[in-house]
């Protein structure tokens, strides 16, 4: 059975098709523009049929702001954000996107961490070590590439991010694969990313950037050692813009809420790893996060 069929609406797909013209999916910065095409092809696909054969397309803006931006302005439909992702589009617009579903752990969890590493052969192995060293982020706005670790790292090291003041240097480097490949190829000391934290280091942990990066080669995680966790952060939400038609909005989150059952390849794709689904999620989950951002970096 298609997924076009498991999404059921109280209007036929032929009148989806009528109440919008094209359905627009952003992807967030993290690793390459034609890596993050093709892991979410197969869900643009999908929804195309769903929606009655109207255009699909993606959008993989250089950045976490170009998806922010696209929802806020109405050029995107669709996104899986980051937790601190959507406090920025929340704290600028309330009514602009709702949550509507998140990715569940093998567990059943929905929580992530921001995992700082290094280089194995550094001989780095805690923040202790990184003292006077340059350590790498991924992007302002992204939960786990600096907001959780600006606030918990500071907690440790019992100093600011500020350059100089315990790294030598702080940088953005642009994303999540970015900071893998500079730590991998000594671009910087450290870097940090997401991963779930479940099962194994070797993998890429089972799902999160580190696992992706493993699974396309384009490090081997024996080359690397963790030296930092985060608390549980809790998963970023998939959001719809609430202007579309709510025939719409049903459609799709029927749609992802089945993508796990039906096409397991296409949810691990998406998912950027191993997932036991999408289940619903709202606003409320996120009011800590949302101020947490409004207090560290505003909103």
């Amino acid at each position: 059975m298609t997924l076009a069929a498991l999404a059921t609406t109280a209007l036929s797909t032929a009148g989806l098709a009528q109440s919008i013209d094209q359905f627009n999916i952003g992807v967030l910065g993290g690793e390459n523009a034609q890596d993050r095409m093709t892991a979410n092809q197969c869900l643009a696909d999908y929804a195309s049929e769903a929606l009655g054969g109207v255009q699909v397309n993606i959008f993989t803006p250089a950045d976490y702001n170009g998806v922010i931006q696209g929802l806020l302005g109405g050029t995107i439909d669709m996104a899986w954000l980051g937790a601190s992702a959507y406090a920025a589009v929340y704290t600028q617009d309330e009514t602009a996107v709702e949550p509507i579903l998140v990715k569940t752990n093998l567990d059943g969890s929905f929580s992530y961490h921001s995992i700082g590493f290094a280089r194995a052969d550094s001989g780095i192995t805690s923040l202790e070590d990184m003292q006077g060293k340059v350590f790498g982020f991924g992007d302002p706005n992204s939960t786990s590439g600096y907001l959780i670790p600006s606030v918990e790292i500071p907690q440790i090291t019992g100093a600011t991010m500020e350059d100089g003041d315990y790294f030598a240097e702080v940088v953005f480097t642009g994303g999540h694969e970015q900071t893998i490949v500079a730590v991998a190829n000594g671009d910087v000391d450290a870097g940090v990313t997401w991963a779930d934290g479940l099962g194994d280091w070797e993998d890429g942990y089972n799902s999160g950037a580190l696992r992706r990066a493993s699974d396309a080669g384009i490090v081997d995680m024996n080359d690397l050692v963790e030296i930092w966790r985060s608390k549980p952060i809790p998963e970023g939400p998939i959001v719809l813009r609430s202007a579309l038609p709510d025939d719409v909005k049903a459609t799709m989150t029927e749609l992802v809420a089945n993508l796990h059952e039906t096409d397991q390849d296409c949810a691990y794709g998406v998912a950027a790893g191993e997932t036991a689904g999408f289940e619903p999620i709202g606003h409320d989950a996120y009011e800590t996060i949302i101020a947490v951002r409004l207090a560290e970096i505003g909103g």
